[in-house]
């Protein structure tokens, strides 16, 4: 018989271990870089943007055009790893929680 108390008791233990590793998900820091380095992008894991680092060598060259592309493509870059990275942690906090549901995306759960 279907039991809908023992399944409404296990909805509240993932939605709590879901906002756990939300929380958690502050703590992971990603930083990629483009043009060799050159600019360097930081974001958590909650992919919000915490720090940009530009190489003033690049700023004397005066090409503003290159400058922006490097900047778009490192926080790009951060934040696919970031995403990445914060996928894993939820899959990783809600392992055995949740059933195994092919195409299931943690990413829906606020991330």
């Amino acid at each position: 018989m279907f039991d809908m108390f023992g399944m409404m008791g296990k909805m509240k233990e993932v939605q709590a271990k879901i906002k756990e590793a939300q929380e958690k998900l502050k703590d992971i820091t990603v930083t990629a870089e483009s043009g060799a380095g050159l600019v360097k992008a930081t974001v958590d894991g909650q992919r919000k943007l915490l720090k940009i680092e530009i190489d003033e060598t690049i700023m004397n060259v005066g090409d503003r055009e290159m400058v922006n592309d490097l900047v778009v493509a490192a926080v790009n870059n951060a934040m696919l790893t970031a995403a990445e990275r914060a996928q894993e942690e939820m899959k990783k906090q809600t392992e055995g929680l949740l059933p195994n549901i092919p195409g299931l995306d943690l990413g829906s759960f606020g991330l």
